[in-house]
């Protein structure tokens, strides 16, 4: 198994040039049954990695843009009224789908931004009381504007809390954005190969969930964690569920780079993506504070 994703990083790297790093972060992400925040200026190719990551995985997709005037039914689905049967069918929205790209989330309003929440906890909807439960699996990369754009909504903590990982693509490397400009023809990701199916995607998730998690790597998590909470350098410190989004990226790291238990450098390549942006830290500001809280913690040996 370990060949075949060793395999889909160098499909997505064929689309995404010099991002190996945010692929495996990206991977990790989906392999620990969490969602994705994409933040990044436009043009970086978020779009493009989500659209190719549902490619390679051979799973459904749609994609919503998210602007000013999208309703929460434009996402959900509503009920129209079958007027020959006199009775309300409902109509689902693109919501229903195994990867969505919800695009420039953070353009929407509150009101809309919270449609998601229920979704991505419990992998339902409930629409005019009634529950209709999503398909399986069902993994939700959303993409995100810098705040200091106009016309942009922050996220509400709660909503932020609901992404297991949040990464940034960056600017390309210099022969990277070259190849960029010489391969500037549009992509057709129905040529990517589609590696795995749904059932060895559950069979890779079942795996991580046995790989072995030490007495000592979960006491190195719970410290890390504790740092932001008597720290006064963070506006909010990382709750339970931070910690056990730690632990479970973690071990999907780990099962990525082919073992099947978990070190300290796991637990370190994945801190930032899950945790920074349940501290509420800026990019700029963010990553030198996130830095900092893992030389001030002791590795385990």
């Amino acid at each position: 198994m370990h060949s075949t994703v060793t395999a889909i990083i160098e499909d997505l790297s064929t689309v995404i040039f010099g991002k190996q790093q945010q692929i495996k972060l990206a991977l990790t992400c989906l392999f620990s049954e969490g969602h994705l925040l994409i933040e990044d200026l436009p043009g970086m190719g978020k779009t493009t990695l989500s659209h190719a990551l549902s490619a390679v995985l051979g799973l459904s997709y749609q994609r919503i843009q998210f602007t000013s005037d999208l309703l929460p039914a434009d996402i959900l689905g509503t009920n129209v009224f079958n007027s020959t049967e006199h009775s309300f069918t409902f109509h689902k929205g693109p919501i229903f789908s195994q990867v969505v790209l919800a695009d420039e989330i953070n353009r929407a309003g509150p009101k809309t931004q919270s449609a998601l929440l229920e979704a991505m906890e419990e992998q339902q909807v409930t629409v005019d009381g009634k529950k209709y439960t999503l398909p399986n699996p069902f993994f939700v990369i959303a993409t995100q504007n810098p705040l200091y754009q106009s016309g942009t909504y922050p996220l509400p903590e709660s909503q932020l809390d609901r992404f297991l990982m949040r990464i940034s693509l960056g600017f390309p490397p210099k022969e990277a954005e070259k190849r960029l400009i010489l391969n500037m023809q549009k992509r057709d990701y129905s040529q990517l190969p589609k590696r795995i199916n749904q059932q060895e995607l559950a069979a890779i998730q079942t795996q991580i969930s046995q790989i072995t998690l030490s007495s000592p790597i979960i006491d190195y998590i719970i410290e890390l964690v504790n740092y932001t909470r008597t720290s006064n350098a963070f506006a909010a410190s990382l709750s339970p569920r931070a910690s056990m989004a730690l632990a479970k990226a973690a071990r999907s790291w780990a099962f990525i780079d082919g073992r099947d238990f978990v070190m300290p450098e796991d637990v370190q390549a994945v801190f930032a993506s899950v945790c920074q942006h349940r501290l509420g830290l800026h990019n700029e500001s963010g990553e030198a504070q996130v830095n900092d809280i893992l030389k001030n913690v002791l590795v385990p040996v």
